[in-house]
C-alpha cells in the first residue's frame, strides 16, 4: 500500500470484491418500533421522545430530516433500554422518589414547576412517563458505570507528574476547544458527502444548533455532541490543525477533507496553555434594554435604535445609566461577575477594548429590541495556574471511565436481541 492510500475501515472483514446480494433490501422502509431483549419500544415511545427533542431544540424539520431524527431517536431508545436492563441485571434500581426529585430539578432549570412541566410535555406531544424513563436510564447507567468501571480506574502519581511536565513544556502554545462532525466517504460517494456537509453548514448559519448534526457524525464523539475537548494543533490531522488555527471562536469551518472522509469543525473556545487569557477577565456590566412593541415597522425600529445610540453617546459612565434609562424607557440589569469569554463571540472583542464607563454599540434583534452594555469595572486575570495533581487525576479517570463505558455499551449491543417491527 502506498503512503497516500487510506486503508479501508472494512479491510479486516475480508469482503469479496465481486459480491452478489441475495434477497431484496429496500432502504426506504423505516422500522418505527423494536423489541429489545423482550422490551417493546412502541411508535408512541419514539414519537414522544422525538417531539421532546424537537421542542427543546426549537427545530423546524422537513420530512426527510424528521425520518432521520426518528431513526436516531429509536437508536437512542434502544441504547437506553439496554442500559436499564443491564442495571437491573446488576441489581441497580433507581427509587421513584429520586426520579421525581430529578424531574423537579430539571423542571426548575427550565423555569417551570413540575405541574407546568407536565402540562408542557402534554402540549408538545410528549409525556411525563417518557421524560422520567430518560431520567431513569441516565441515572441507572451512571450507577452501573460506578460499580463496574469506576472502582477499577487507578491513575498513578508518576503518570500525573508526567502530564504536569508536558504542560509546563507546552506553556504558551495554543489550545482549541473543538466540536467535530465526521462523515466517511469513498471516491464514489465523496461528492454526495461533501454536498451534504455543505447543507449542514448552511443550516447552522441559519440558526440550527451544531449538536443536532453532531448526532449523525460517524466519529465516536457523536454522543457527546461531537466534543473533542481541548486539543493542540499537534494532536490533530494536518488539515484540521490548519483550519483550527485560522478559526475565530464561534466559527464553523468545512467541509475539510481528511483521511477517509470529511469533517466540519466548530470552535467553542481557544486559549494558550498556562498563560493568562484576557477573556478570563471578570467584568462588571450594566445592560440597558429597550423592547420593541409588537407590530413595529422597520422604519420605526430604526428610529428607536438611532435615538438609543444618541442617548448612549451622551451617557458618561455607569453613574449616568439610570438617567439614560429614564429618557429611553429602558430596563437596567446589573451583573458584577461576568467573564468576558462567556459573552457572545461577537461582543467579546468589543467589550475587552472598552475603558471603564464606555459602552458597546447598540445590538439586538427585531423581536427582542435593542440593548447595550456599559463597562463599570474590570478585574484582569492573573497568570494562569497549573492544574493541581488531583484535577489532572480526576480528568484522566473521567476520560478512561467514559472510554470503558463506551466499550461496555458496545458489548451489550452485540449481545442484545433486537427485533425491529
Amino acid at each position: 500500500m502506498s503512503d497516500d492510500q487510506v486503508p479501508s475501515s472494512a479491510a479486516n472483514l475480508d469482503l469479496p470484491e465481486n459480491l452478489q446480494i441475495f434477497g431484496k433490501v429496500d432502504p426506504n422502509i423505516r422500522k418505527p418500533t423494536a423489541i429489545v431483549n423482550g422490551y417493546v419500544i412502541t411508535r408512541t415511545d419514539v414519537d414522544q421522545r422525538f417531539n421532546l427533542f424537537v421542542a427543546l431544540n426549537q427545530l423546524k424539520l422537513n420530512a426527510e430530516e424528521q425520518d432521520r431524527l426518528r431513526l436516531q431517536v429509536l437508536r437512542l431508545l434502544t441504547d437506553e433500554t439496554i442500559q436499564i436492563q443491564e442495571a437491573k441485571a446488576n441489581e441497580v434500581t433507581i427509587p421513584a422518589d429520586q426520579i421525581d426529585r430529578s424531574f423537579a430539578s430539571i423542571s426548575s432549570r427550565y423555569q417551570r414547576t413540575p405541574e407546568q412541566m407536565r402540562a408542557w410535555l402534554r402540549e408538545i406531544g410528549s409525556s411525563e412517563r417518557s421524560f422520567k424513563r430518560q431520567i431513569e436510564g441516565e441515572l441507572a447507567w451512571q450507577r452501573v458505570i460506578q460499580r463496574k468501571i469506576g472502582a477499577f480506574i487507578n491513575v498513578g502519581t508518576e503518570e500525573v507528574q508526567s502530564i504536569i511536565q508536558r504542560l509546563e513544556e507546552a506553556k504558551g502554545t495554543e489550545e482549541f476547544h473543538l466540536r467535530e462532525i465526521y462523515l466517511s466517504a469513498t471516491p464514489e460517494t465523496s461528492g454526495e458527502k461533501f454536498s451534504a456537509m455543505q447543507q449542514m453548514i448552511q443550516q447552522m448559519q441559519q440558526g440550527r444548533p451544531f449538536e443536532y448534526f453532531a448526532r449523525f457524525s460517524e466519529a465516536t464523539t457523536a454522543s457527546q455532541g461531537g466534543d473533542l475537548g481541548w486539543v493542540r494543533a499537534a494532536m490533530l490531522p494536518a488539515a484540521l490543525a490548519q483550519a483550527a488555527q485560522q478559526m475565530q471562536v464561534g466559527q464553523v469551518a468545512g467541509p475539510i477533507e481528511v483521511p477517509g472522509g470529511f469533517s466540519v469543525l466548530y470552535l467553542v473556545d481557544k486559549r494558550q496553555v498556562l498563560t493568562a487569557d484576557p477573556r478570563d477577565a471578570k467584568l462588571s456590566l450594566r445592560q440597558l434594554t429597550v423592547k420593541f412593541p409588537t407590530g413595529i415597522t422597520q422604519a420605526q425600529a430604526q428610529e428607536k435604535v438611532a435615538e438609543f445610540a444618541k442617548v448612549l453617546q451622551s451617557t458618561a459612565g455607569c453613574g449616568a445609566v439610570s438617567k439614560a434609562a429614564e429618557t429611553l424607557g429602558a430596563e437596567v440589569v446589573d451583573n458584577d461577575s461576568v467573564r468576558a469569554r462567556d459573552l457572545p463571540p461577537q461582543l467579546q472583542e468589543i467589550v475587552l477594548k472598552l475603558q471603564v464607563g464606555q459602552s458597546t454599540p447598540p445590538f439586538g434583534t427585531p423581536t427582542e429590541g435593542v440593548r447595550a452594555l456599559v463597562l463599570c469595572g474590570r478585574d484582569d486575570p492573573k497568570t494562569a495556574a497549573l492544574p493541581s495533581a488531583d484535577q489532572i487525576r480526576e480528568g484522566i479517570e473521567e476520560q478512561r471511565t467514559n472510554l470503558r463505558a463506551q466499550r461496555l455499551l458496545r458489548d451489550l449491543r452485540r449481545d442484545a436481541i433486537v427485533d425491529y417491527r
